[in-house]
């Protein structure tokens, strides 16, 4: 076996690959850019070598650095993870001719997969469906519209290098490839050096279903059954989960067969995934067709590993030294469900803006066996613009798909993260959610369910009784130490026990008698001990757990649990009519300005002073994590003003533009 690997890349993945390579009594080597100099997995390797500057461009993406990395720690061997370079057929290519092993397929498959226009090819001559489309080079914008129609719209324009939701345009009309087949080819060549673009039909109500295929040199391949994963915003993966609540054994075996036969005609080895577009409303079990093959490892392959109890990465290294698969396609077993959540670094009540800065409170859930955490971070991290905003992948496990998302509901109670915005709540409504719960999805959930956007998950009256009794409680307890800290000399002064809690524009009457509380009448035993401070209160309410995330905020406290944040204000019953005749804080008018809505790069600017815009035009375009945003003109006017022009790296709230 390999004494020792280097792990080309950063994040949850490369601490992932390190825990079992650890496990495995491997010894590694991490590689760092100057923004990863104190990165997590930077401190659980065995050696660190410097890379470069930030941009994977100066730094991650420089093979002859890593090759370099590897002759002067004695590297034998590279795992790429997932991005970067894990899909370069040059990198392969150099480790081959430097007698370093590459922990993934051969430089064959690589290639033939690599190119989504030639793949589709391929996978047609061995058999595999595939979707109706063009499959040429496309060169000019008329020439997209003139395919486009052809097809019939909708359709979805990618770009052929392109994988993880970048380079994708969906359009439904002649306008939207006018506006779209451009920014694809910039995503393409920016992303993955390749501008070359194709279109194919977009199925409707579809769903996403992938087949985890595991091969060896032997010429052994298997499928490790399929994993859910049609809940996507922006063609990018938000929940994954294994098996499919669609699939049925029939179709499980038609796509796995599938799936083989495409890695075996292009002599693949290695854990890839052939992905799958599945028409949601065909009955036959025959309405799945090829979307691509990702030749490397996947973000949501902790889910597989549940369900088959197989460490893919363990598979991986064994299958790069030489060794055969150890069992056969019988033996692959489907035991239980397992549910995958991205954490990302966004803030699904801003349209799901890209956030960057310092993790000032992070602090997962405890790992269990039925529960899992991924991540690269650590409180203190850095959050930076130049990589992708996922911060950690939380994983649960039950016998059932109910037990398992239950499980993630009240993990993502228990998760807690400062000083970045993230997507938990949104995550927690997801899980809540009846349609999801009943397992009927499609690609389009997230724009369906979520049309005007997310504003929290609904909250019953009940919960709102409960977060009532615990504002309350929080209330009193911090009132019981303020009294005794004022009153030392003569003993503490009693703490009230009614209250008036203000949720949103309601007011609630709590009477607090020990355990035993009434609000609004209703009578609820609770048990949330609170001490000044604390952040996470995990109660019990009348015999159910109800975890609450706790943050001060001037006269108010912040409650967080079940996909939402209340905003509580806890007065004496004298007092709250007192508040009722406060004077509100009008919040400025920004409307005339076009403000930039998160740090990124202004790559480019529409109008010039003394246009007229009208609504829904593109004024900008801002680039941030990888991906491209438009800033539209929210209503008609005219440029006043133009305070950045593009190259200028912006802070959020940065005016762009102001309008008369």
């Amino acid at each position: 076996m390999f004494k020792k690997i280097l792990i080309a890349n950063r994040g949850e993945i490369a601490c992932r690959v390190i825990k079992t390579a650890r496990r495995m009594g491997i010894k590694t080597v991490a590689v760092y850019s100057d923004a990863d100099a104190r990165a997590k997995h930077v401190e659980m390797a065995d050696e660190a070598v410097h890379l470069g500057p930030p941009p994977a461009g100066q730094s991650y993406l420089l093979a002859d650095k890593i090759i370099e990395a590897c002759k002067a720690t004695g590297a034998e061997a590279v795992h790429p993870g997932y991005g970067f370079l894990s899909e370069r057929t040059s990198f392969a290519e150099a480790l081959e001719a430097a007698g370093i092993a590459f922990i993934g397929p051969p430089v064959g498959a690589i290639a033939a997969m690599g190119d989504k226009i030639e793949s589709k090819k391929l996978a047609k001559a061995a058999g595999v469906n595939v979707v109706p489309g063009f499959l040429g080079e496309i060169a000019t914008t008329d020439d997209a519209v003139k395919i486009a129609s052809d097809i019939g719209y909708p359709v979805m324009m990618k770009a052929s290098a392109g994988g993880g939701g970048k380079g994708m345009r969906l359009a439904y009309s002649e306008q939207d490839v006018r506006e779209g087949f451009e920014a694809t080819k910039r995503e393409g060549l920016a992303s993955f050096g390749d501008d070359r673009v194709f279109i194919e039909k977009f199925i409707e109500s579809p769903r996403h279903i992938e087949i985890q295929v595991l091969g060896d040199k032997h010429g052994n391949i298997l499928y490790l059954n399929e994993r859910e994963c049609s809940i996507q915003r922006r063609h990018q993966k938000v929940v994954e989960e294994a098996p499919s609540p669609f699939v049925t054994p029939e179709m499980r075996k038609a796509m796995g067969e599938q799936a083989v036969a495409l890695a075996r005609a292009v002599g693949y080895y290695s854990a890839g995934t052939v992905e799958l577009i599945v028409s949601g409303a065909d009955t036959t079990g025959q309405g799945f067709y090829f979307l691509e093959m990702n030749t490397r490892l996947q973000v949501e392959h902790p889910v597989t590993e549940y369900i088959t109890g197989l460490d893919l990465v363990e598979q991986m290294i064994r299958v790069a030294y030489g060794e055969k698969l150890a069992l056969t396609q019988d033996q692959v077993p489907i035991n239980g469900w397992a549910i995958e959540n991205r954490v990302y670094a966004e803030d699904p009540y801003r349209g799901f803006l890209p956030s960057t800065g310092r993790l000032v409170r992070y602090s997962p859930p405890l790992a269990a066996d039925d529960v899992r955490i991924d991540d690269g971070v650590s409180e203190g991290s850095e959050i930076s613009m130049f990589y992708d905003p996922m911060i950690a992948k939380l994983i649960t496990y039950g016998p059932t798909r109910l037990e398992a998302i239950d499980k993630q509901i009240t993990a993502l109670d228990q998760f807690e993260i400062d000083g970045i915005g993230h997507n938990i709540d949104f995550l927690s409504a997801i899980m809540q959610h009846e349609r999801f719960r009943d397992g009927r999805l499609t690609t389009g959930f997230i724009a369906e369910e979520y049309p005007e956007g997310f504003v929290g998950a609904p909250a019953d009256a009940s919960l709102i009784r409960s977060l009532s009794a615990i504002a309350a409680r929080i209330a009193t307890a911090t009132a019981a130490r303020a009294s005794l800290i004022d009153g030392q000399l003569n003993g503490p002064i009693p703490a009230p026990d009614e209250w008036v809690v203000r949720i949103g524009d309601t007011d609630h009457h709590v009477v607090l008698e020990g355990e035993a509380i009434r609000v609004d009448g209703t009578e609820i035993v609770l048990d949330a001990p609170f001490v000044p401070g604390q952040r996470l209160i995990e109660a019990t309410i009348d015999g159910e757990p109800l975890a609450v995330k706790v943050k001060r905020a001037g006269l108010f406290w912040k409650l967080t649990t079940h996909g939402a944040t209340f905003t509580a204000r806890v007065l004496d019953p004298h007092v709250a009519r007192l508040a009722n005749y406060m004077i509100e804080k009008v919040p400025p008018d920004l409307s005339r300005f076009l403000l930039c809505p998160m740090p990124g790069l202004l790559t480019a600017l529409h109008v010039g002073v003394g246009d007229k815009v009208e609504a829904g035009q593109p004024l900008a375009v801002v680039e941030a994590m990888k991906m491209e945003n438009i800033l539209r003109a929210e209503k008609a006017g005219t440029v006043k003003a133009v305070e950045a022009k593009p190259g200028d790296s912006l802070a959020v709230d940065a005016v762009i533009l102001e309008f008369e």
